[in-house]
């Protein structure tokens, strides 16, 4: 069995490998590879990709990665589409096929139904004198020396190229489309990321109680207003405007520094200009001011007026964090 230290000297060949075929591949984009973005871009129709084996799940993302930046795409297994699914296929669509040697079976048979139908055929490949570089409207040159898997056979490098093709592809398309993150937003509605980029601190606001006390509220109604609100804080308000802030570290410290607390007020041991946020505010603001102040509380302003409090617990609940 290979040692730990062989492991890992294994892992960091097939990172260091993978990577230095990867950085050539900027070596074959050239201006047919605009051209081809420009099509994409410019098309009616919708991006339909197709591939076997290793290359189909290749296809798979990159189609999902289209899909989120603003670019209909479809899977097509190259298997499948010659049995029916190749009437998926509309007039306008522009079709890409990925394949490593550009000659498997089933590639060599869908090829002359593609160029039958007329669509843009563009190929990923990394063998230029293949059936499939041959026939191509545009190539998408993804050739690698060897792949990482030590017998060179297992699709390790190769498929890797294919993935930062697509991802090349995706991004210019982005680029050109001026897809903006609230563009992104509309793909993404749920999970985490969705939270990231809907998530409003209003909402947020909603959950909480409302902690708050007057300048010249006595330490006794400080404690039981933080306590009963259950927040590990309190705004201190004039005229409904945030004027500070009493954390439960402020009264502790209060605690360790005064044998006396009866005759002192809010005031007197809150802190001023407290960060705040605007309740219009996306959550992931919110979060961005809590980590780059180190803070785990945050005030709400609506239009200068006190709303409430969020806590970091908050962010973490809606998994933000």
């Amino acid at each position: 069995m290979n040692s730990k230290k062989a492991i890992v000297s294994h892992a960091k060949k097939t990172i260091i490998d993978e990577s230095l075929a990867i950085s050539k591949l900027a070596d074959f984009v050239d201006e047919s590879f605009a051209e081809a973005v420009e099509l994409i871009y410019n098309s009616k129709g919708r991006v339909i990709i197709t591939g076997i084996g290793k290359s189909a799940i290749i296809a798979n993302k990159i189609v999902a990665t289209l899909n989120s930046t603003g670019t209909p795409s479809v899977f097509m297994h190259a298997a499948d589409a010659i049995h029916g699914d190749l009437g998926l296929i509309l007039k306008e669509d522009v079709v890409i096929c990925i394949s490593k040697s550009g000659n498997t079976p089933e590639i060599k048979v869908l090829i002359p139904l593609l160029k039958k139908a007329k669509n843009i055929l563009i190929a990923i490949t990394g063998n230029m004198k293949s059936m499939l570089a041959e026939q191509a409207d545009f190539i998408f040159n993804s050739y690698v020396q060897k792949e990482a898997c030590p017998n060179n056979l297992a699709p390790t490098t190769s498929t890797t190229a294919q993935l930062v093709i697509g991802d090349a592809l995706a991004v210019c398309l982005q680029e050109i489309r001026g897809f903006s993150s609230d563009d992104f937003a509309k793909y993404h509605p749920g999970g985490a990321l969705g939270k990231k980029l809907f998530l409003s601190v209003k909402e947020l606001l909603e959950l909480n109680e409302k902690p708050a006390v007057s300048l010249n509220s006595g330490i006794k109604e400080v404690i039981i207003e933080i306590s009963k609100k259950r927040l590990g804080v309190t705004a201190v308000i004039e005229n409904n405007k945030i004027v500070g802030i009493i954390t439960d570290g402020d009264l502790r410290r209060m605690l360790a520094n005064t044998e006396d607390f009866s005759k002192l007020y809010a005031k007197d041991i809150m802190s001023k200009a407290p960060k705040t946020i605007n309740v219009s505010a996306m959550a992931i603001e919110a979060m961005e001011i809590m980590e780059s102040n180190e803070i785990s509380q945050l005030l709400v302003q609506d239009n200068e007026q006190y709303a409430g409090v969020i806590h970091l617990h908050d962010l973490i609940k809606e998994g933000l964090i």
